[in-house]
Order: structure tokens, then sequence, then C-alpha cells
């Protein structure tokens, strides 16, 4: 019996400790990637102006614009100010991104998805990138989301030669360990391990089961203390390496690196996951130091009391 029950604490904990929160990282991984191709689809559409506006006679098609904020009525429609050219954009159920502003070469944050609703909170002027489905409402052409093409705004603060560049460089996540499923996940598995706890907490002869469950619900954060830390500091240079890999290739595979090709994208990409591979390792093993040393510590402590 007491065997299974060290089972069950391992599998809890390699559940919804690591399969989870890397489901999650791989699942961001992917909305990214179709971010990242959504932009370079819309980049290769037409440019929208003045005469090619005239030019339309009220025909639909795919474009991109780039402008000014100039205002926003109805609660939901945002006027953006081109170079010769004002156009509505409808905000209702449109993905919004905000990007971050950033200097140096340090690697970028990812762009920040804002709700439609809280467009108004942006100064006038600041700059925004449409891109999707031009279409007739209210006798007037407006730019806006559908099922089959999806409206894609961005705001951003670089010059508009640098918006790709920029825009690939930052669509990945910093951290795909940490997202929307993990705190969650982290959460439901930490019960779990203290109710298993919690029902031997009183029957000496299952001391040890007790001992590994209450470890186990501290395992997420074993790799920020000592002796392990250090493997810690390498697997996050490590994955900071990879990271930046990864922007390589997607700059590569994007035709934004002058003379590289797909080929040289797989490489920066193969290396990248050599680096994140390798990565985890040492944060396992940070781990797996720190749980014996914790274990070796409750021991001796056990030693000297007798």
């Amino acid at each position: 019996m007491g065997l299974s029950i060290f089972l069950v604490i391992l599998l809890t904990m390699i559940f919804w400790y690591a399969i989870l929160p890397f489901i999650g990282g791989f699942y961001s991984r992917y909305r990214w990637r179709k971010f990242r191709n959504r932009f370079s689809d819309l980049c290769i559409c037409p440019l929208l102006d003045y005469s090619q506006y005239r030019q339309l006679d009220n025909q639909e098609g795919i474009f991109r614009f780039t402008g000014n904020i100039e205002s926003i009525t109805d609660g939901h429609t945002l006027w953006v100010r081109g170079n010769d050219l004002t156009i509505p954009v409808s905000l209702s159920k449109t993905k919004c991104y905000q990007l971050p502003m950033h200097e140096g070469d340090g690697l970028p944050e990812a762009p920040q998805q804002i709700r439609w609703n809280r467009v108004s909170t942006l100064t006038e002027n600041s700059k925004v990138f449409i891109g999707g489905q031009l279409k007739m409402q209210d006798n007037r052409l407006n730019f806006i989301s559908t099922k089959e093409n999806p409206l894609m705004v961005i705001f951003y603060n670089c010059p508009d030669s640098e918006l790709k560049n920029t825009i690939i460089r930052a669509a990945r996540t910093r951290n795909e360990y940490w997202n929307s499923f993990t705190p969650v996940s982290l959460a439901v598995g930490a019960l779990i391990l203290i109710s298993i706890a919690a029902s031997y907490l009183y029957r000496p002869a299952f001391r040890l089961i007790v001992i590994s469950s209450f470890i186990a619900v501290f395992v997420p954060i074993l790799p920020v203390l000592p002796p392990g830390f250090v493997f810690t500091v390498l697997c996050r240079r490590l994955t900071w390496n990879a990271r930046r890999l990864r922007i390589n290739s997607d700059l590569a595979h994007f035709d934004l690196i002058p003379g590289a090709s797909k080929k040289l994208a797989r490489r920066y990409a193969i290396k990248a996951y050599s680096l994140e591979a390798f990565a985890w390792l040492l944060m396992l093993l940070c781990i797996t130091i720190n749980i014996v040393f914790i274990f070796l510590v409750l021991y001796l402590l056990e030693v000297i009391s007798l």
C-alpha cells in the first residue's frame, strides 16, 4: 500500500506540475505561431490608401492599413487617420494587441492582448496597424472582423519601417511554462497533495508519506532554493539563448534576415530545441538535488534528536 501511495504522489506531481503546464506552453506556442503567420500574410495584402479606396467602388476585399487613432464613436468604432484617408474600424469581437515599448538589445516582451472596450484608454494619435476584411456597413466601407477573416489590430510605437521585424521578434511568450493553464494546475495539484498528507497526518506508520506529500506540494518553488539554485541560473540562461535562437529562426523563416534561407531557419530551430531540452534536464536535476537535500536534513535532525 505504501508504494502505491508514493506512486500516486509522484503521478499527481508529474501531471499537475508538469504535464498540464507543458500542454499550456505548447498551446501558447501554437497561438503565437498562428499570430505570426497571420500578421505575415496581412503584410503582403494591398496597403489601403485614398486612391485605392476611390477605385474600390463599394467592393470588398482584404487590406492592411496603418495610421493614428483619431477618435472612437458608438463605443466600438475606431477611426484611424492615415496619410490621406480616415477609415472606420469595427472593434466588436476583434482581438486587439498592444506592442510594449522596447529599447536596447534585450529580448522584447510579447504583445499584450487588450479588450476592444479598453482601446478608449489609449492616447489619441497612437499608431495602429489594421489588417483584415473591408466590408460595407452602414453605407460605408469598414474594417470588420469575420469568422473567415478575423481582424488584426495592433497598437505600436516603433517606426513603420521596423514594424514587421519588431512584431515577429516580439510574438513569443517569455516564459512558456507560466501560461493560462499553470496557476489552476498548480493550485489543484497542491490541494490534492495536501489532502493526501492530511489523510495520513495522524497515522505514525505513514509518516514518510506525509513528509513526501508536503515536500511535493512545494516542488514548484524548489528551483529558487539552494543548493540546486545554481542549476536554475544555468537553466534560465539556456532558455534565454533558446528564445533568441527561436527569434532568429522566425526572422529567417519570414525572410527578415538578409541572405537567410529556410534551411538556416531550421538550423536555428534545432539548436533552440536542443538548448531547451538541456535546460529542462538541468531544472530536473535542480529539483532532485533539493529534494534529496531536504530528506537528508530531516534525517540528520531525526538522528540528532535520538
